[in-house]
């Protein structure tokens, strides 16, 4: 019969694989590379399994180009998503309009984010089964704000700092223009929300033939903001 595996298990130890009379189970984690337990083979042409030979004692690892028991390929996205959960994604750090601040009805205001590993990127994790390492890089795309006003605006960036040089403009990149005060709405203030979007690439970086792949992940951030107007004395 070669060297097929039949369902047969010991213990929860792993797969018996006839020919070499063996049961073996997948090192976690696996030894890095150039021990000898890699039998001189490169870390992406297999992997290193834990085995218990009843024959042959003195065995207890060997070099397996494909799982023993004909098992499913690993998922790299799956990998990817495990490589998130080692990051740590916030929503943006809003660094205007601040909550004490001071703003008007008409007047252009400029909104913008600190920028951090954690709030906006780029940040990279790594995450591996058997011979399979796929590296996933995290950075924000866009941010959506919800100005409470009924208004939204999309920002692909972290906006704009504002400087007293730019007097009553428009922000160039990310801002938007109260028509009416916050006094009517609940507490006097709008509630604000800037939702950001974690664009994910991802790459197979070892034992997968250079597969890559991205998706999505979102964060919130809130603050409210008092919009009041400007009174004309006569």
């Amino acid at each position: 019969m070669g060297n097929q595996s039949v369902p047969c298990h010991l213990g929860g130890y792993g797969d018996w694989v006839n020919g070499r009379n063996c049961y073996f189970q997948i090192a976690d984690p696996q030894p890095p590379a150039g021990d000898p337990r890699w039998e001189g083979h490169d870390p992406a042409d297999g992997a290193v399994y834990d085995a218990y030979c009843p024959d042959n004692p003195n065995m207890n690892s060997a070099w397996l180009a494909q799982p023993p028991n004909g098992g499913a390929a690993v998922d790299p996205e799956v990998l990817a998503r495990e490589a998130v959960k080692k990051m740590r994604l916030l929503g943006p750090d809003i660094a205007s309009p601040r909550a004490a601040g001071t703003y008007t009805v008409g007047v252009p205001m400029w909104m913008w984010v600190n920028q951090s590993a954690t709030t906006y990127g780029p940040q990279s994790a790594s995450a591996s089964a058997g011979a399979v390492t796929v590296t996933a890089t995290a950075k924000v795309s866009q941010i959506v704000w919800q100005m409470g006003d009924g208004a939204t605006v999309t920002c692909h960036g972290p906006g704009t700092v504002y400087r007293t040089s730019a007097g009553m403009t428009e922000s160039p990149t990310c801002g938007h223009v109260y028509a009416k005060t916050s006094r009517a709405v609940p507490g006097g203030k709008y509630r604000l929300t800037a939702t950001s979007t974690w664009a994910i690439h991802w790459e197979v970086t070892a034992g997968g033939g250079g597969q890559a792949g991205q998706f999505t992940q979102t964060q919130q951030s809130q603050m409210q903001v008092a919009i009041g107007e400007v009174q004309v004395v006569r």
